[in-house]
C-alpha cells in the first residue's frame, strides 16, 4: 500500500484519489473549528500562500473526535475557516482519524509514523509532512506551530 493508492472524499462528498497530489510535497492536518489549536489556520494559510506555487498542499481533514470540537457541517466549516481564517487550501470531508471509522488515509499515516506515545492521534491538528513521492517524512504534534516547519518543507521542495 502507497499513499497515492487511496481514495478520500471532498467537501462535496465525492472521491478523490490522492494520485491528483503526486509529486507535490503534502502536508496532511487533521482540524478543529473549536480548538484551542484553531489559531494554526493562519499559520497553515501563510505556508501556503508561500509554498504553493513550489509544489506544496496542504490537505486539511476536520476531525469532531477530540471533545466535539469541529460540530456542524463541512459547509459550516467550509464557511467558518474562510471568513475568520481566509483559508483556500483543500478541505475534505470530516473523518475519524482513530477507533472502527477510522480513515484509511490515517490508519496508512499512522502505520508509517506513529507518534511518541502510540500510533493514535491524540489531538486536532497532528501534522504528517509527505515528500514528492508519497513518503510519510515526518510527524509533527498539534503544539508544532505551522511556522516551525518551514525549513523542513524547503527542503523537500
Amino acid at each position: 500500500m502507497n499513499l497515492y493508492e487511496l481514495t478520500v472524499r471532498d467537501r462535496e462528498d465525492n472521491p478523490v484519489s490522492l494520485e491528483t497530489y503526486r509529486g507535490k510535497v503534502l502536508l496532511i492536518v487533521n482540524t478543529a473549528t473549536g480548538c484551542g489549536f484553531t489559531p494554526q489556520y493562519t499559520g497553515l494559510q501563510k505556508l501556503y500562500d508561500a509554498y504553493r506555487d513550489r509544489g506544496f498542499e496542504i490537505l486539511d481533514f476536520p476531525c469532531n473526535q477530540f471533545a466535539n470540537q469541529a460540530p456542524g457541517s463541512i459547509e459550516e466549516i467550509q464557511q467558518f475557516c474562510t471568513l475568520n481564517y481566509g483559508t483556500t487550501f483543500p478541505r475534505f470531508a470530516k473523518i475519524d482519524v482513530n477507533g472502527a471509522a477510522e480513515s484509511p488515509l490515517y490508519a496508512f499515516l499512522k502505520s508509517e509514523k506513529g507518534g511518541l506515545l502510540g500510533d493514535a492521534i491524540k489531538w486536532n491538528f497532528t501534522k504528517f509532512l509527505i515528500d514528492r513521492d508519497g513518503r510519510v517524512v515526518k510527524r509533527f504534534a498539534p503544539m508544532d506551530a505551522p511556522e516551525s516547519l518551514t525549513g523542513e518543507i524547503e527542503a523537500l521542495l
